[in-house]
């Protein structure tokens, strides 16, 4: 009998995972040249900013999105450690001590006339082992063992992905906040400068040079530009809170220095080809061993369908008495095969089955939408980056052309060709176009900040 269980076993049922289709593309939509040049591990550097560099680095080891998928991992290799006892035999140590005293009554009637009772008080012993191991004849064992590792290893692409998906909104929110900053910049020169203005129109008013409306204008021109400080430093705060959470920090606690006016410049960011996305992103890699898993649980529940056949066995010794308890003569032993053969089990085997290759269609539809997903990420931050870098020319040439606006309405009106008016709305527009400017450049910085996540941001694995 065990010469056949040894014969047969290797023997797995089920399906062998094998790479699924998805759908093609040979290159983006607005990048004629790509290099498939590695983007580095640690892309927020490229930015080249020893303050980012800090918080990143700070993020990275104190967010607890990022610690609870480090303990997710740990759980799934340790999961996946108890599938591949499953595979092993199982030894166990049993001992024992009764004391016990039989019925007196049930005792006698089991005994011919005559024969007198025995001793009904005594104490039992027992030492032994017990030994059971399962021959994976079908592969039951060895799927549910191939699942494990499948979801362990997800779970390690998943803590890679949370880890991407930390520092570029960290990167994002730092930039999106020095924007501000540059807007807040902005806005107290003009707060400024507009008070100037309305002083220097009181002063012509009391002069006899302007009229109570220019005044009026003038103060409240002041106001609206305090108005939209105040709504800068609301956001900012905002972003700087957000911050704060994502470092493990109390926003309390937490404060984020205040830019220069300049923004640093995007970096060049390679695309690589289309292909080269399933090895980059973490999460692409994640679904493709959660697919991997789907397909073991297929396995394991064809294989339920199976035969299953155990060697078990048991050796000690067992004695009344504790006198002579160690002693050859109480030596016990049983050792030998079992099967298990499923006859009807009321529809479980097939729900079984049926319910795993329904979770497999769905991990690959998952899969192959995650997929579509990521290249369209890709594609609109190569549009983004396109159409901001095109929207920049435009606005930085306004604002030179608004700049001479305001200085020729300045003169006409010094000379009594126009109204003040004409200065209101010229310095307006000035101030609408430096804000936009701001705006501009950080959502620059944040396009290239989505390009690199879309693109996997150089993640290799777990950190």
């Amino acid at each position: 009998m065990m010469g056949v269980v040894w014969m047969v076993s290797g023997c797995t049922v089920g399906p062998d995972f094998v790479k699924p289709e998805v759908v093609k593309a040979s290159r983006w939509k607005r990048a004629d040249k790509v290099s498939d040049a590695a983007v580095p591990d640690e892309w927020w550097k490229l930015y080249r900013d020893a303050d980012l560099n800090a918080l990143v680095a700070k993020a990275l080891s104190e967010n607890q999105d990022i610690k609870a998928a480090q303990a997710r991992v740990e759980t799934a290799r340790a999961l996946a450690g108890v599938a591949r006892a499953d595979r092993l035999p199982q030894l166990s140590g049993q001992g024992g001590a009764v004391a016990e005293r039989l019925s007196e009554s049930n005792f006698a009637g089991n005994l011919p006339p005559g024969v007198p009772l025995p001793e009904l008080s005594r104490d039992r012993y027992n030492l032994g082992l017990n030994l059971s191991y399962e021959a994976d004849l079908w592969g039951r064992v060895k799927r549910k063992e191939e699942g494990a590792k499948a979801r362990a290893e997800a779970e390690v692409n998943q803590l890679s992905a949370q880890r991407l998906l930390v520092a570029a909104e960290v990167v994002r929110i730092y930039f999106r906040a020095a924007a501000l900053d540059r807007e807040e910049t902005v806005l107290v020169q003009t707060v400024a400068s507009r008070e100037e203005s309305k002083t220097l129109q009181q002063s012509r008013l009391e002069g006899g040079l302007s009229t109570e409306i220019d005044v009026a204008r003038a103060r409240t021109e002041v106001e609206l530009a305090r108005n939209d400080l105040e709504l800068v430093k609301r956001q900012r705060g905002a972003f700087e809170h957000a911050l704060a959470v994502l470092c493990g920090d109390v926003p309390s606690d937490f404060s984020l220095a205040k830019r220069g006016e300049k923004l640093v410049s995007p970096p060049k960011v390679p695309a690589g080809m289309p292909s080269s996305l399933m090895q980059r992103r973490p999460d692409l890699r994640a679904a493709e061993e959660t697919l991997r898993a789907a397909n073991a649980d297929v396995g394991a529940a064809m294989a339920d369908f199976y035969p299953a056949f155990s060697l078990t066995g048991s050796a000690g010794v067992e004695s009344i008495g504790a006198t002579d308890f160690i002693n050859w003569r109480n030596r016990a032993l049983s050792l030998g095969p079992s099967v298990t053969v499923p006859i009807f089990q009321g529809g479980r085997l097939k729900g079984n089955l049926a319910a795993a290759r329904s979770r497999f269609d769905e991990s690959l539809a998952t899969y192959r939408q995650l997929w579509i997903t990521a290249l369209g990420e890709v594609e609109d931050a190569m549009l983004d980056a396109q159409a901001l870098e095109r929207q920049r020319r435009a606005v930085s040439a306004a604002l030179d052309a608004a700049v001479e606006t305001r200085k020729l309405a300045q003169m006409r009106y010094d000379k009594g060709l126009a109204s003040y008016f004409e200065v209101v709305d010229a310095d307006r527009t000035v101030l609408t176009t430096k804000i936009l400017l701001a705006r501009i450049d950080g959502e620059r910085l944040g396009a290239s900040v989505q390009m690199l996540r879309a693109l996997g941001g150089g993640w290799s694995g777990s950190k």
